[in-house]
């Protein structure tokens, strides 16, 4: 049966938004998935399901959490393939950028046309730039970059609906999970 892994978007932000792991693992099992897992308190699930279509997973999980929180919860689903791929990017990326203050690896619900992705990598500046591959998108931010600024780049406004994790949750959960 094929393993999946889901990153959820925007949870566990302020008083209104809470969702704790064992909610999400008692939700995501009450689907029939089975072999849950949840890694660190931001929402990244692991689970296997029959099902096979991406689209499918995403539309149940989503209807599943909101109707369990009473708020929308934008979810991104990849085969552990496919995170296992990502992680491996953003190590090979982090290597040919030494010195990065912060790499953010976006996850996307779905790939941007390339014309988008070409206003992206436009944005470079010296605080950093950005590299869309497939469904995710590496902040790659050097020395420039300020702390605390959410989107210095004025790039993540393009990636549509995504959510994002450091470089070091990626590589973590692609050891752990993949």
């Amino acid at each position: 049966m094929p393993t999946y892994v889901a990153f959820l978007r925007a949870i566990n932000l302020g008083a209104n938004r809470k969702f704790p792991k064992a909610d999400i693992v008692r939700v995501v099992e009450d689907l029939g998935f089975t072999d849950v897992e949840t890694h660190i308190n931001t929402g990244n699930v692991r689970f296997t399901t029959p099902m096979r279509s991406r689209a499918k997973i995403e539309k149940a999980l989503e209807d599943a959490f909101a109707a369990d929180r009473g708020f929308d919860v934008p979810t991104m689903v990849f085969t552990t393939a496919e995170l296992k791929a990502i992680a491996a990017d953003a190590a090979a990326l982090s290597a040919e950028h030494p010195g990065l203050e912060r790499h953010y690896v976006y996850l996307l619900k779905d790939e941007l046309p390339k014309e988008t992705v070409a206003r992206i990598t436009e944005l470079a500046t010296d605080a950093g730039g950005m590299v869309v591959s497939g469904r995710a998108a590496h902040a790659l931010l050097g020395p420039g970059y300020q702390a605390g600024d959410v989107d210095p780049l004025g790039a993540a406004k393009l990636l549509g609906v995504a959510t994002n994790r450091n470089l070091n949750v990626i590589a973590t959960l692609a050891d752990k999970w993949c």
